[in-house]
């Protein structure tokens, strides 16, 4: 089974009782998939949807620890999970962690989808402490919804519009002289920029910081954006696609959360975070 943060999916629906470490819920609703090839044993959706996990067991809290993954990597280690179905403790923060509060999801007619997300407030990113100006059009949702930042567990890579994107992988490209850009591995991989260090001791880029509202701030460690891809090349672990965006302007993907503690606190409204050593 694989935890779907802020997805939903469509399907064949029964209602169920589930078991649950000593929990017993009549009438849950379950889908059945009609086909899948090469797919998981199930799909957990842990986003705003009634039904989701979180609303039909009606928890305050949930978290997860996800492992660090290498570009490559086909490890079955699975990561930690923990629902908070007791509901202790309903004001108490977590200690060590910092939160940042979730922002009110866009009610727009015909896209009910953006309703299930969990948006964040992303007020600035730096890199090697520079301000990366992006659009502000991105980073927060507009009349017709489209914009903002979402996290979602169920993305692999953070996704950020175009417009967005290009600033970002400039000021890398500009901060980053040491080592020789290799654009041959950006087409094949779909990643980029792609950097060449295979002559180098010791491998060095620039620190990626996150600033959120409410004073939260994460400085992720290199290894949860640059990957190496084979042949001694480098990449960021960051995509974008089309200019035109339908939905989100970012999305914050798990690579970027390995080794972070993530707490969603349904209950007080809000997202804490960690960095520790998942296992």
């Amino acid at each position: 089974m694989i935890l779907y943060g802020s997805s939903t999916t469509v399907g064949i629906a029964l209602s169920e009782t589930l078991h649950l470490h000593g929990l017993s819920k009549p009438n849950f609703l379950v889908g059945c998939s009609v086909l899948s090839s090469h797919q998981p044993a199930g799909i957990a959706g842990f986003g705003r949807g009634l039904s989701s996990l979180p609303s039909q067991l009606g928890l305050g809290k949930f978290s997860y620890c996800l492992l660090a993954r290498r570009f490559d990597d086909d490890t079955k280690k699975s990561s930690s999970l923990v629902l908070d179905i007791e509901q202790l403790d309903s004001g108490k923060k977590t200690n060590a962690l910092v939160y940042t509060p979730f922002m009110k999801n866009p009610k727009v007619e015909d896209k009910s989808s953006f309703s299930v997300y969990y948006y964040l407030g992303l007020r600035r990113i730096t890199i090697g402490g520079h301000h990366v100006k992006m659009p502000y059009k991105y980073l927060s949702p507009g009349e017709d919804g489209n914009g903002g930042v979402i996290i979602d567990s169920a993305t692999t890579f953070t996704f950020i519009a175009r417009e967005a994107f290009e600033p970002l992988s400039d000021e890398f490209i500009r901060q980053i002289t040491d080592y020789k850009r290799i654009k041959e591995f950006e087409d094949v991989t779909g990643l980029g920029p792609c950097f060449n260090v295979s002559d180098a001791k010791t491998v060095s880029f620039p620190e990626l910081r996150l600033y959120f509202k409410g004073g939260a701030d994460v400085a992720l460690p290199v290894e949860n954006y640059f990957a190496f891809v084979g042949g001694g090349v480098a990449c960021l672990t960051m995509v974008t696609g089309p200019e035109r965006v339908d939905g989100p302007g970012m999305i914050l993907g798990s690579f970027q959360m390995q080794n972070f503690y993530v707490e969603y606190d349904l209950r007080n409204e809000r997202l804490g975070f960690k960095q520790e050593k998942c296992k």
